[in-house]
């Protein structure tokens, strides 16, 4: 199915809870210093790490019977990252085809998976003073979401886009690929992009500037608190299709600050992840930093 018809047939689209995250917690795989969990296709244990992680969050949509967004372990698989790894754009594409394959042993099921090719800025996500301008972020982001388009996803997604100028920029880059594309901000406990712009005019500003313009836009690593219905003007809320969101409450700046797993209340996660697609017709929710399946199974269970 495509990105288009999964969304206009159902209701709830899920995705992922935190990956990443919870490799970093896994004993038996280390993450790559900058590369994080894209190399780790390329050994046994990591491989069955991902592989583990990936099928506990599709079972959930599979036993709920919704389909499921997921990601490409290649957030941080960006060209200066690759190059000073002695990589090859290579890491995309296997990505891709080693999540392909997983979704492939789904059989006819597996079409309601939808597998997005996953791409990140190119300095640190929560210091919009690192962001790349517009005209450099779309040439600098170009490579490798033409990587990810020619193998062969079913939409890119740039996630964790702290300032508007550099989502503008990969926005640009995702659209002269010819596939369709989701953009995902990071947000404050204030409801605005970490540079400080109203959510509103980040939409607006990337819509304005992008032929053709994303598919919708997301919210991403931010607790579903910070994300107010004052947050986005009514007649932009069709444009907000997502929130994956964390599971504590705190800033990011704390998050960073406080060792180990760090979690709030689950049912409250979680209702107020429902509570914020009632009131704003999001069609996918999901997990980021903080989630476990647990969190993913209440969204399913619940919605």
């Amino acid at each position: 199915m495509t990105v288009a018809s999964l969304l206009r047939g159902h209701d709830l689209m899920l995705a992922e809870g935190a990956i990443v995250e919870a490799l970093e917690n896994d004993d038996t795989v280390a993450l790559h210093d900058t590369l994080l969990n894209a190399p780790l296709i390329y050994t046994e244990d990591g491989r069955q790490a991902l592989e583990a992680l990936w099928r506990r969050y599709i079972d959930i949509a599979q036993s709920a019977d919704r389909p499921i967004l997921l990601g490409s372990p290649t957030w941080r698989a960006d060209p200066d990252r690759i190059a000073a790894a002695g990589l090859d754009r290579n890491l995309n594409a296997d990505a891709v085809d080693f999540v392909r394959k997983v979704r492939e042993s789904y059989g006819e099921w597996g079409s309601n998976i939808l597998l997005a090719g996953l791409m990140g800025v190119k300095n640190d996500a929560y210091q919009p003073g690192d962001a790349l301008d517009a005209a450099t972020a779309a040439e600098y982001h170009s490579r490798q979401a033409d990587w990810l388009a020619e193998a062969g996803v079913d939409l890119l997604q740039a996630a964790t886009l702290p300032a508007v100028g550099e989502a503008t920029g990969m926005a640009r880059a995702m659209a002269q690929t010819g596939q369709p594309y989701i953009v995902s901000f990071v947000i404050n406990r204030r409801g605005r992009v970490l540079d400080g712009t109203p959510l509103g005019t980040a939409i607006d500003q990337v819509d304005q500037a992008c032929t053709p313009v994303p598919v919708g836009y997301m919210i991403n690593c931010a607790h579903p608190d910070f994300l107010g219905p004052s947050a986005l003007p009514p007649a932009l809320w069709h444009r907000l299709i997502g929130l994956q969101g964390n599971a504590s409450a705190m800033d990011h700046d704390q998050l960073e600050a406080t060792p180990g797993h760090h979690e709030d209340d689950l049912t409250a996660w979680g209702e107020a992840m429902l509570a914020l697609r009632r009131r704003l017709g999001l069609t996918i929710l999901g997990g980021c930093c903080g989630t476990t399946p647990a969190h993913i199974a209440y969204l399913a269970e619940h919605a």
